[in-house]
């Protein structure tokens, strides 16, 4: 099966071009609609229809925007500097802790991890 690749990454050919773009790290949706538009190419058709030209006109799109290994790792750097200089958000994402402001009482389980269960708490009465 021959697999597209675009950016280093395995798109899947039974899928529409639109949705197959969504595989690369930081196209989503609309930037995935956006970069079919400015290639001129539609967006429903199957990957495994496109042609070299098409495909090669989406690989130009692409290439102009910021995607995988170069925006993970200015993320990654931006998470850096926010810890090392101190400030709110550094102390949260160091801490493991939502950074923007959410509450933390109830819910927050996918930074904060499985609830730790507390020995001897005192269970209300019936």
């Amino acid at each position: 099966m021959n697999l597209a690749r675009i950016v280093g990454v395995d798109i899947p050919n039974d899928k529409q071009v639109g949705f197959s773009l969504t595989y690369i790290y930081g196209i989503g949706r609309t930037t995935a609609k956006k970069i079919c538009d400015d290639a001129k190419v539609d967006s429903t058709i199957r990957v495994k229809d496109l042609s070299d030209d098409q495909m090669n006109a989406i690989r130009a799109e692409v290439s102009k925007l910021k995607v995988e290994g170069d925006l993970r790792r200015e993320v990654a750097l931006n998470i850096k500097r926010l810890t090392e200089i101190g400030c709110y958000r550094g102390v949260r994402h160091k801490k493991g802790l939502p950074v923007r402001g959410q509450k933390t009482k109830t819910n927050a389980r996918t930074r904060k991890g499985p609830r730790k269960t507390i020995a001897n708490k005192k269970v209300a009465p019936k």
